[in-house]
């Protein structure tokens, strides 16, 4: 390939079929079990100790939607949430009220090794439930409905749906459904209640490999909307949502380079796009008129903010942005009908480092808002804000048993500086009376692709580590979204490198900082971020000790130069299309498994799925094999697979607890916090 000779010893680990792969993954395990057997104990430990600070009888805050009050609970012992319902006024469920179970997801993953529920959505009269189910991990869903007034669901099933909506007559379902070979969506169609679906109707079909479907309705809930993107744009198509058999109109043809999402208020579009700048504005157009020679600017492109997403209410809107790395939730108030609509303050937030988004609103004509927040010290609390009285009530914060006392851990924010003088920021969070200034182990985090902003969560399993003396950072490099669009594109395409480099930056301004020893740092990513890994590990492995990748995008070229996987060509806008030489050249530079190469590596427990859609299970399969054959030292070097599993791993929430007490037992052990 451009005079290059691209040879792949263990291309046969892609015969899913040929039992030899089997066996040779079962191995793989068995070693892994093997190696991990001394730390069987301590693997139980930190599983009792992570699910001691989970309260498993747990019910979530009630949101209303229409006439109801829909919330989920958990039980001990149960590895799946049971959604569920009451009847209530406008301000509260009713407590007499007798609670309607929707959905139990332990009851419907019964005889299954994975379960995991999809898209849902419920009629406006609050009767019929669309959801979908996959039980393989594959991500492809099948659609159901059910009859929330008598508890059947209906016969006849739809593979692969994606996104599912129904129009304001209750009779009509709106689905997508996902080209089998491409692993996009791409079709989308009707159905009517009551018929057999080999009736449905194909609304619209989108050939263009690069692109996927996904349809919802406005929060007035006055209209559908069908948004066909791809990685660099979008193009939306509206219909009246009580006049389901009619035609979709578009809001403005698709143009490269152009992103476009659309809501409506009272006969006005708003649109959020980044026709002016990368990081968005948000403009307004009338319903009749919504051409792009009458949008009229409501907020102005900046280059230091990113227009997340917008919020929009009967009476106002919120507008979500990113500053700094760090989410705002910026509110402006309607002055009538019209859409005229002025600044009414910011929700402010008390820490250095923490997550803040949107909770669920479905109610249109409301003051108030709910938003969730979160920090790296502080549990997931819901909020809700009063816009007339102009201050936040706490609805509900996450309990955390077991002992946890916030006042123990401290967070901080710090910059590190890349190799071409850009500010990098990094998230700290350590228990204050172990932390010892260089001698602490260090934990460092990182994704960096896609535009994806990392998020600041509160997680209890964190606890573990962090009251063993582990200082945990996470690192915001380039590629990420963390500071908008223009910090995504410094960091993909031929300019990938910059993820890399960015996040050795990070590590070494850490322990030169006193933050962490030297000698004993731990990297941790996945997919993606399993691309970081390998990349990283590849070019500094002396300045690891210990690596956990999930299932990571490793095997770069050979992904990226077959168009048959699913996701490949759509990828092209996020790494480059190799079938033109300056981007092979550029990606095969940096791809893990062309460049492993003689030389000590850290020790690394690398973690896949046989039913991975988005990195096939080959991919770090054929990396640790082809790793083993030249690595100099005897650190540990693991292949766990789950056989049972997809990109996410283990569906039930106690399974997922014995994979987080696998990764944590050995990075424990690696970084000598244990013997």
């Amino acid at each position: 390939m451009h005079g290059a000779v691209l040879a792949d010893d263990y291309a046969w680990l892609r015969e899913k079929e040929n039992p030899d792969v089997a066996t040779y993954l079962e191995a793989e395990n068995a070693y892994a079990d093997a190696c991990m057997a001394p730390q069987a104990g301590l693997r139980d430990e930190l599983y009792k100790e992570m699910l001691s600070h989970i309260k498993q009888t747990d019910v979530s805050v009630p949101f209303r939607d229409g006439g109801w009050w829909y919330y989920t609970r958990t039980e001990e012992g149960l590895q799946y949430a049971i959604h569920c319902r009451k009847s209530g006024s406008s301000a509260a469920p009713d407590a007499d009220a007798p609670e309607q179970v929707i959905l139990d997801g332990n009851k419907l993953a019964e005889g299954h090794a994975f379960f995991a529920i999809g898209a849902t959505d419920i009629t406006d009269d609050g009767r019929w439930l669309a959801y979908t189910t996959d039980t393989k991990g594959f991500r492809q869903y099948t659609l159901h409905i059910k009859d929330l007034a008598t508890g059947e669901t209906l016969p006849g099933e739809v593979e692969r749906v994606g996104s599912v909506v129904w129009a304001a007559d209750n009779q009509t379902l709106f689905y997508t459904v996902e080209d089998e070979e491409q692993k996009r969506q791409y079709q989308f169609w009707r159905h009517i209640l009551g018929a057999p679906h080999a009736e449905d109707v194909l609304v619209y079909q989108d050939d263009d490999e690069r692109f996927n479907l996904g349809a919802g309705r406005t929060r007035d809930g006055k209209y559908l909307v069908l948004e066909s993107g791809s990685h660099t744009t979008t193009e939306c198509r509206v219909l009246p949502a009580h006049q389901p058999g009619g035609d979709f109109a578009v809001i403005a043809p698709r143009e490269d380079e152009h992103e476009y999402y659309v809501d409506h208020r009272n006969g006005t579009w708003f649109i959020r796009t980044n026709d002016r700048g990368r990081n968005f504005r948000l403009v307004t157009a009338p319903v009749e008129a919504a051409a792009r020679e009458n949008w009229a600017e409501l907020i102005s492109h900046r280059d230091a903010v990113m227009l997340e997403d917008v919020d929009l209410f009967a009476g106002f809107f919120v507008a979500c942005e990113r500053e700094d790395g760090l989410p705002r939730l910026r509110l402006w108030r309607f002055s009538g009908e019209a859409a005229a609509a002025a600044p009414a303050g910011e929700i402010a937030f008390p820490e250095p480092a923490y997550s803040a988004a949107p909770h669920i609103n479905r109610i249109f004509e409301t003051f108030t808002f709910r938003y969730s927040y979160q920090s790296l010290v502080t549990p997931s609390s819901v909020f809700e804000y009063d816009l007339a009285a102009g201050g936040s009530t706490l609805l509900k914060q996450m309990e955390i048993p077991g002992g946890f006392d916030r006042e123990l851990y401290a967070s901080e924010r710090m910059h590190a500086t890349a190799p071409d003088g850009v500010k990098v920021p990094i998230s700290v969070v350590y228990r204050k009376d172990k932390r010892e200034p260089g001698k602490n182990p260090v934990y460092v985090y990182g994704y960096g692709s896609y535009g994806y902003a990392l998020p600041l969560g509160f997680n209890s399993n964190r606890l573990s580590l962090l009251d063993r003396g582990v200082v945990m950072a996470y690192a915001h490099i380039r590629g990420g979204g963390d500071l908008g669009k223009p910090w995504h594109d410094a960091g993909k395409m031929l300019a990938k490198r910059n993820t890399f480099t960015d996040f050795i930056a990070c590590v070494e301004h850490l322990t030169a900082s006193g933050y962490g020893d030297p000698a004993k740092v731990a990297i941790e990513g996945g997919s993606a971020g399993g691309l970081l890994m390998g990349a990283v590990v590849n070019m500094r492995p002396e300045l690891f000790r210990a690596v956990v990748s999930h299932v990571p995008f490793v095997d770069v070229m050979n992904t990226m130069l077959d168009s048959s996987l699913p996701l490949t060509v759509p990828e092209y806008e996020e790494w480059g299309d190799p079938n033109q030489e300056e981007y092979f050249r550029y990606m095969l530079s940096y791809s893990p498994y062309d460049n492993l190469n003689a030389a000590n590596y850290p020790a690394m427990l690398v973690k896949t799925s046989l039913h991975d859609s988005q990195v096939m299970y080959w991919e770090p399969a054929k990396y640790v094999a082809k790793l083993r054959t030249l690595k100099t030292d005897s650190n540990p070097l693991l292949l766990v697979t789950n056989m049972k599993a997809g990109h996410g791993g283990a569906s039930g929430r106690y399974d997922y607890l014995k994979e987080i007490a696998l990764d944590y037992a050995f990075l424990l052990r690696a970084l000598e916090v244990v013997n």
